[in-house]
């Protein structure tokens, strides 16, 4: 029988030749990730149950990224309590604020070296996927699983489906790995792969960068998938020769999809015919190409995020907003995703070009994103932004509107005053 990238992972993880959609199986875990909202929940359960030590301290990541640096008492006791655990369990992988190896947890785990290809990982945050871009299986939980975890070092799964992406030409000017997961999930909705398995292929694949890959992945519970992964090719086995230990030079012969591997659609996408994209409120499926929509004033852009604050986001970003103001009244907020990408954006002068244009820089957090703190919106306030959702009340009031977009999407509009594309520039 015949089996996708995931499925392979998986019966590898459970011990066994073969598995199919469906199957209920145990498999090992090579990855576990906590964040300071869903780790004091899963301590909690940790404790309760009297699990005592934690099965391996070097797999397991714990990361305060989402209310850090600490907006109120309940954060920092939140952060405190994760911190202790750390501490206690002696945990290697915990990223304290301002550290060097420290950022936004989907940014620094792949930056940091410590994923792998083949690998199983599960993270209490939903945006887990991202690591698919590295040709691992990866998703997200809930804290009781994440607690459960930490003891056995295993987790339960039942065997998605599968979806196949096909991408085929040439990328366009200004179009990005965000372009092209809010144009799939306009296409199939926001549970058009609901619990399934997102597995990209084809000559396309080549015109993305790792940052658009990892992007994709990001976003692919944005359309109720199990999981995002993509074959590993020469721009993978370079993205991780320079950030893995002792290097590396190619992935198991195992790993790759069967070419009688069984997927319940199979999905085509000419990457020339997409344009930038621009998700309306308050789905990211409700979709539109820039140009053509309407002006739609702003008050509000945010550049950053576990999606879009890699080193490469922020030269795009830096690119249209060189020599440039931001329109007057506006706020617009860059965020670094990690201490390294802060650290080489300020050594490319890039934050000197961001803070010229009239731009926040922001330590590397999550904040914004999930309406947290440094960039909540008031009631009517809308704002451009590249992070992954748009939900109603999602970076502030209820009555405010978030539109997702590209870096370049939304540096331009951050000077046009509107939603608008770089090419408006001029």
């Amino acid at each position: 029988m015949g089996m996708t990238m995931t499925q392979k992972i998986l019966a590898k993880h459970a011990g066994q030749k073969e598995c199919a959609p469906g199957d209920l199986i145990e498999a090992s875990l090579d990855v576990l990730l906590g964040n300071d909202i869903t780790t004091p929940p899963a301590i909690d359960i940790f404790e309760k149950n009297a699990f005592g030590k934690v099965f391996d301290k070097d797999k397991i990541v714990l990361v305060p990224d989402h209310f850090a640096p600490n907006k109120d008492i309940k954060s920092a006791q939140q952060c405190q309590r994760m911190r202790n655990f750390a501490k206690e369990q002696n945990i290697t992988h915990y990223y304290e604020q301002g550290q060097e190896r420290m950022g936004v947890e989907h940014v620094i785990i792949p930056e940091n070296g410590l994923v792998r290809p083949g690998d199983c990982i599960i993270g209490a945050d939903s945006h887990t996927c991202t690591y698919g871009a590295l040709g691992a299986f990866s998703t997200g939980v809930g804290s009781t699983d994440l607690a459960c975890a930490m003891a056995a070092g295993s987790t339960w799964f039942r065997v998605p489906d599968a979806i196949s992406v096909k991408l085929t030409g040439k990328i366009g000017p200004y179009v990005t790995g965000k372009d092209v997961i809010l144009y799939l999930i306009g296409k199939i909705g926001v549970d058009g792969a609901l619990y399934q398995s997102l597995e990209f292929s084809g000559e396309g694949v080549s015109e993305l960068s790792m940052a658009d890959r990892l992007t994709i992945c990001n976003m692919a519970i944005e359309c109720g998938a199990k999981n995002g992964i993509f074959p590993v090719d020469e721009k993978t086995i370079g993205y991780l020769a320079e950030r893995l230990p002792g290097g590396y030079e190619e992935a198991p012969e195992w790993l790759f999809a069967d070419p009688d591997a069984e997927y319940a659609q199979t999905i085509e996408i000419d990457l020339s015919e997409i344009r930038p994209m621009v998700a309306f409120p308050h789905l990211p499926s409700n979709t539109h190409a820039v140009g053509t929509f309407e002006k739609i004033y702003i008050d509000q852009v945010v550049i950053g995020s576990c999606t879009n604050g890699r080193l490469e986001d922020m030269r795009r970003a830096a690119s249209v907003l060189r020599g440039r103001k931001v329109a007057e009244g506006m706020r617009a907020i860059v965020l670094p995703g990690s201490q390294r990408v802060y650290k080489q954006a300020l050594k490319e002068g890039l934050l000197e070009i961001f803070v010229d244009a009239g731009c926040v820089v922001s330590a590397p957090t999550c904040g914004p994103c999930l309406g947290g703190h440094m960039g909540v919106l008031a009631k009517g306030e809308k704002c451009v932004s590249t992070t992954n959702r748009n939900f109603v009340g999602r970076m502030g009031h209820k009555e405010s509107e978030v539109y997702l977009a590209g870096v370049e999407v939304a540096a331009a509009s951050a000077v046009l005053g509107y939603i608008g594309s770089p090419e408006e520039l001029g």
